[in-house]
């Protein structure tokens, strides 16, 4: 990658989560502090985010580690180069990002992709392949969502005081999502919205009245509070129990999936338990058994669509055709990377686990074929379906199995393949036998009935029943069971929406439907094997999960945090400003900053920074320059800097780099000067010390 950044004017290097933004970016940092390199996510600083964009366009950087944050409409000058780490997942995707080079009349789009492992370049291939055919995914509009025709409905009413239950339906069903809308389903809102208290409308169903409510205050609160529909994701703080200090963040789609006492996982190269869970803090203490744990940041992933999926497992399948024909893998790959646009080395590396499980005289598992492999308690399914056909069979399989042995179930996915573990050993016939009987079953009623037990539908009932003013929006996520959150809004329209909204974002149940189709067909085979060994596909399989698992010792993990936090601190870009004349700001990359700052204008070392825009700034600065009287934001923004100043006209550099940490007081960092002499290995353990204090003080 670095040589493909070097050999461009400019780069994008596409990643698919903040967290891999943050990894990569810090492992070039690592390697070499001065690489014209940074970082762009939506959880950065707002200095942060336009010093890297501005620092591409004008030419100042080679290149940019983001994710979604730049795929459209912020300016970032002219792209050469698109790098996409790690499979884009969507031809939708990919098409977005590569598109960012390139992009001006008479040049070409050109992007490069770096896989990890197998699944990966496979599945890369296909979806460049769709993208150079111009076979993209549909786009899916969401039908009808009751939560945006309730906020739409408050609108009307702020227009008008009178409306009649058919003009509304009328109006709406101009608009394509609601094109179907029913007088049952129009009913179903507006009388949640008149049975609610306080009321969002009176509704009377004789004559179809629909009026604004006398007190309006609670309706305009609702409509100016719900103008976005994107939720709010909630934090929660890790804290190890046995020594009550701060570990990190985990995410609420982790919570809502994995949040349980007992779950066992992998964060910050570590493996935990979680003993208890009190409002947004999760209370976890070390293990060392890694057996059934899971990676922490599963729930971020892009989903892979059930096209894509299926085209790797008929690569896989012609792959092992060919080989027992007798061709040679060598001449199979020139042959597909031929079709595909991969070097024949890329493609030799990821068909060559399939040419193992021949020789191995094992069955491949491909789209047409279902290999179910028993090693005792954990049992791999694998099953070509993509991320959300399979997270929806793996759901089902889980409930049936437990419903069967008695035990909970422990399951995972990947598009590819779903992984049960099992407290007994278990069976690959049994599971052959559970995974056949399911056909019988209605699979939507089915997953109704198993989505009332698990997280990601109360995470979505949350979602929803905030967007309907249902709840506030700073609900206790872990101060009610899902059963009675599931209780409370059964039959409501709340409810109707957030089942609807799992089985559209979560899970496809049109896929698995599909599945047992072709079951029920014969279009599909299952075969079952119990083994003491896994099958290399099997082995490679579980190898990339516990790649996910990784356990790093505890002195290299300190190792890296010390690195990591140092390069973060050193790229972090903030606006200086001279607090004794007032004249001079700059946006300055702490890196970049001399020993001691000083104003070009004035000379003066009482330098201040703070992380906001320039405009906002100015206004402040003229008004000190002039001695005109401040607001009391002005007023807060000028003591900020004037403190600041005091701190870096005393330590220098050092202050600057200390004040730009996460969550630190004034009088925390001054704590943290006076004990350090030079900015050496004790000075940034320091600062992270601190850094983990002030996020446990953020959830108190």
């Amino acid at each position: 990658m670095r040589e493909l950044i070097e050999q461009h004017k400019s780069t994008l290097v596409f990643v698919n989560t903040r967290s891999m933004a943050e990894v990569l970016s810090s492992r070039f940092r690592v390697w070499d502090i001065s690489l014209p390199i940074d970082v762009h996510h939506g959880s950065l600083s707002k200095s942060s985010r336009i010093t890297a964009e501005k620092g591409l366009k004008k030419g100042e950087l080679k290149g940019l580690v983001c994710t979604s944050s730049l795929e459209l409409g912020i300016d970032v000058g002219t792209v050469e180069l698109v790098i996409q780490y790690m499979s884009p997942r969507q031809v939708t995707r990919l098409i977005q990002r590569v598109g960012r080079a390139g992009h001006r009349l008479g040049l070409t789009a050109k992007g490069v992709v770096f896989t990890a492992d197998p699944d990966d370049t496979l599945e890369a291939m296909v979806i460049c392949r769709k993208a150079l055919k111009e076979e993209l995914e549909p786009v899916r509009i969401p039908e009808k969502p009751y939560d945006v025709l309730c906020h739409q409905i408050a609108a009307l009413l702020m227009l008008k005081s009178k409306w009649k239950a058919q003009q509304i339906r009328e109006l709406y069903a101009k608009a394509y999502p609601y094109r179907d809308l029913t007088p049952e389903e129009l009913h179903e809102v507006l009388t949640y919205m008149h049975n609610r208290f306080p009321r969002f409308a009176w509704y009377d169903p004789s004559d179809g009245a629909v009026l604004k409510p006398r007190r309006t205050r609670f309706l305009y609160r609702y409509f100016f509070g719900h103008l976005s529909m994107i939720p709010e994701e909630k934090q929660y703080l890790v804290v190890d129990e046995s020594s009550g200090t701060a570990v990190g963040l985990l995410d609420e789609a982790f919570m809502a999936e994995y949040g349980e006492v007992g779950v066992k996982f992998v964060f910050r190269g570590s493996l935990w338990m979680i003993k208890r869970i009190e409002g947004d803090r999760i209370y976890v203490a070390p293990i060392q058994d890694p057996t059934g744990a899971i990676p922490s940041w599963i729930g971020e992933e892009i989903p892979v669509p059930y096209e894509v999926a299926q085209e790797v497992g008929a690569l896989r399948a012609r792959v092992e055709e060919l080989l027992k024909q007798g061709k040679k893998l060598m001449s199979i790959a020139k042959a597909i990377s031929k079709e595909y646009p991969a070097d024949l080395e890329t493609v030799l590396s990821a068909i060559a686990e399939v040419e193992q499980q021949v020789k191995g005289k094992h069955p491949v598992p491909t789209h047409r074929r279902i290999l179910v492999e028993s090693l005792g308690n954990t049992v791999v399914v694998h099953t070509h379906l993509g991320t959300l056909g399979n997270r929806a069979l793996a759901r089902l399989l889980a409930d049936a199995l437990a419903e069967l042995v008695g035990e909970t179930i422990g399951v995972q996915q990947d598009p590819y393949r779903i992984i049960l573990n099992s407290p007994i050993p278990l069976k690959a016939n049994m599971v052959r036998k559970i995974l056949v009987g399911l056909v019988e079953e209605d699979v939507e009623e089915r997953i109704e009935e198993v989505a009332e037990r698990t997280g990601l539908f109360k995470r979505r009932l949350i979602h929803v029943a905030r967007r309907f003013g249902a709840l506030p929006e700073d609900f206790d996520y872990s101060s009610v069971s899902l059963r009675k959150l599931v209780e409370a809004f059964r039959g409501t329209i709340v409810y109707k929406e957030a089942l609807k909204e799992l089985k559209t974002k979560d899970l496809d149940t049109q896929v698995v439907e599909l599945f047992f189709e072709k079951l029920l067909s014969n279009d599909l085979e299952i075969v079952a094997v119990d083994r003491m060994e896994p099958s290399p596909m099997t082995a490679s399989a579980l190898e990339k999960l516990s790649k996910k698992l990784e356990l790093v010792p505890p002195e290299r993990m300190h190792r890296v945090i010390l690195e990591s936090a140092k390069s973060r601190l050193l790229s972090e870009t903030r606006l200086f400003v001279c607090a004794d004349c007032w004249s001079w700001m700059d946006y300055i990359r702490v890196l970049d900053l001399p020993p001691q700052p000083r104003c070009p204008i004035c000379r003066s070392k009482a330098i201040g920074l703070v992380d906001l825009y320039e405009e906002k700034v100015a206004k402040v600065a003229e008004k000190m320059r002039k001695g005109s009287k401040l607001s009391k934001n002005e007023q807060r923004i000028a003591d900020r800097i004037i403190r600041s100043a005091e701190l870096v006209e005393r330590y220098g550099k050092k202050a600057v780099v200390a004040l730009v940490a996460k969550g630190l007081r004034y009088d925390e960092v001054e704590e943290i000067l006076e004990e350090a002499k030079e900015m050496n290995d004790d000075f940034f353990q320091a600062i992270v010390e601190a850094e983990k204090r002030a996020l446990k003080r953020r959830f108190y």
